[in-house]
C-alpha cells in the first residue's frame, strides 16, 4: 500500500494513493501510520503531498555505497557512520529546495528512506524489519564547504547537512509488503531529465536489516524516526567538474517500487 499524507480541502489527511502514475486521488485513511489506520469509503481529491511522516529524528547514514566510497576516495568504514539532519531541514515533494547564500556547493543525493514503525532496542538483524513501517524516496542534500571544511562546520557532518529545505522526503511511504527485499531496489537521480546516479541498493555496504539493527545498540530508534541509508555514486562533489545544484534545476529521486520524488531548486 502507497500510503500518502497530503491537503485535501483545507485540512491535513491520510489517503491511499489510488493512482501512483497520477496522484490526484486517494481512499480516505482515518488515523495515523504509526498508531493504525483504518480505511474509510471516501475518495478525495489530493491538493497538495506533504512529506509522509513528521520524523521524531532525521538519522543519516554516511559512506555506505560500495561505488560512492570508491568515487571519493574514502575508505570503507567498519560501522554504519551515522550523523543527524536537523528537523528544520524537512521538505515536502515539489517544494523548492534553498539555496542558501554562504554557499555554492550544495549537492544532490539520493537515497532510500526507512521509517521506524515502533520503538527498539539492541534488536537483533534477523528481526530488524520487524520494526519497518514503510520506505520512501528522500535527498540527503548537502553544502559541500559547510561539510568538509573545518573552519565552518567545526568537524562534523550535520551543520553542512542541515540548511531549511535539506531533507525532502516522499512522495508516500510503501508498505514492506510491496517490498520484500529492501536491498533490491533501482535507485536512481535524475536533474532536469538528465541522470546523474544509477544504481541499486544491492551496493549497499551495510544492508537495512545491519542499519537497523547497528543504531538500535546504541539508542532507541523511536517510532517515526526516518533513516537515509546512504547515496550510490554520481554526486556533484565527484565529477570532473563538480556539478552543484543550480537555480531553475529540477531534482528527480526516483526509487523501484516506490516513485519519485520531485522539487524543483531556487535561491532562498
Amino acid at each position: 500500500m502507497k500510503i500518502a499524507r497530503f491537503i485535501t480541502d483545507g485540512k491535513i489527511a491520510f489517503g491511499r494513493v489510488l493512482d501512483p502514475h497520477a496522484p490526484t486521488h486517494a481512499l480516505l485513511l482515518d488515523g495515523h501510520p504509526l498508531t493504525g489506520l483504518t480505511a474509510t469509503q471516501s475518495t478525495v481529491k489530493i491538493d497538495k503531498l506533504l512529506a509522509p511522516i513528521i520524523p521524531t529524528d532525521l538519522l543519516c547514514i554516511g559512506l555506505n555505497y560500495h561505488a560512492h566510497a570508491r568515487e571519493t576516495a574514502s575508505e570503507v568504514p567498519g560501522n554504519p557512520m551515522l550523523f543527524i539532519k536537523a528537523s528544520n531541514a524537512l521538505a515536502n515533494p515539489h517544494e523548492p529546495i534553498l539555496l542558501p547564500s554562504n554557499t555554492d556547493q550544495v549537492d544532490y543525493e539520493a537515497e532510500l528512506v526507512v521509517i521506524i514503525a515502533r520503538d527498539c532496542k539492541n534488536i537483533s538483524r534477523d528481526h530488524a524489519l520487524d520494526y519497518v513501517l514503510g520506505y520512501t524516496c528522500g535527498n540527503d542534500v548537502s553544502a559541500r564547504d559547510w561539510q568538509k571544511d573545518k573552519n565552518l562546520n567545526g568537524g562534523q557532518f550535520a551543520r553542512g547537512k542541515s540548511f531549511d529545505s535539506f531533507a525532502p522526503i516522499g512522495p508516500w511511504i510503501v508498505t514492506p509488503d510491496e517490498i520484500p527485499d529492501p536491498n533490491a531496489l533501482g535507485i536512481r537521480c535524475h536533474i532536469n531529465g538528465q541522470t546523474m546516479q544509477s544504481s541499486s541498493t544491492r551496493d549497499m555496504i551495510f544492508d537495512i536489516p545491519t542499519i537497523i539493527a547497528s543504531l538500535s545498540t546504541t539508542m532507541t530508534l523511536r517510532a517515526g524516526a526516518v533513516i537515509f541509508t546512504g547515496t550510490p555514486e554520481g554526486v556533484g562533489t565527484a565529477r570532473k567538474p563538480p556539478r552543484y545544484l543550480q537555480p531553475g534545476d529540477v531534482v528527480d529521486i526516483d526509487i523501484e517500487r516506490i516513485g519519485v520524488l520531485r522539487n524543483p531548486v531556487q535561491r532562498a
